[in-house]
């Protein structure tokens, strides 16, 4: 099927598509964008369409799996949707006079422990900190992506035994935070 063959099948059901959009945006601009990725996405990959199945069936499926792939990234980045019309409540800064001492030394007793792991326990770790994503991380040192996360795994649970060895009623103080 040639690609102006298969963009005219696609546009047979560009009303339900955009429909389908706004059911999960509920929003004009993102359902928009939605229909756009899709079509777009669908174009791209047609040689993956297999003649004689159900092309809207795909279409549908290509567009929720886009949405459900966004949602995701902005859920893990803590996006905030501020939806009031000033911006007040973002900008109005409250100080408080709370003394940050005590964290600052819990902060520096933690670093202290992280100093204290091997190289090869403590540079992904810190590197995972700072923001470096698993595969950078991997590629940066020439390991397979398991062995990354699973060194930056081991990091996490020794520093949890040795905050636990530390303080040991730190899961009572949790609970009352």
């Amino acid at each position: 099927m040639s690609t102006t063959e298969f963009s005219r099948q696609i546009s047979l059901f560009e009303e339900m598509l955009r429909a389908f959009a706004y059911s999960l945006t509920r929003n004009e601009e993102a359902s928009k964008d939605l229909f756009q990725e899709t079509t777009y996405r669908a174009v791209k990959n047609k040689e993956k369409f297999e003649e004689g199945s159900n092309l809207k069936a795909w279409l549908f499926t290509i567009m929720k799996n886009i949405f459900i792939n966004d949602y995701r990234k902005k859920k893990k980045a803590n996006t905030i949707f501020d939806s009031t019309d000033n911006q007040y409540f973002i900008n109005s800064s409250v100080k408080r006079g709370e003394n940050e001492g005590e964290s600052s030394i819990l902060i520096q007793e933690l670093f202290e422990l992280i100093n204290q792991l091997e190289d090869q326990l403590r540079i992904p770790f810190l590197m995972h900190y700072k923001g470096y994503k698993y595969q950078e991380i991997a590629d940066r040192f020439d390991l397979p992506l398991g062995t990354v996360k699973s060194r930056i795994f081991f990091a996490r649970r020794l520093l949890k035994d040795q905050i636990k060895k530390r303080y040991k009623n730190v899961d009572e103080l949790l609970v009352r935070a």
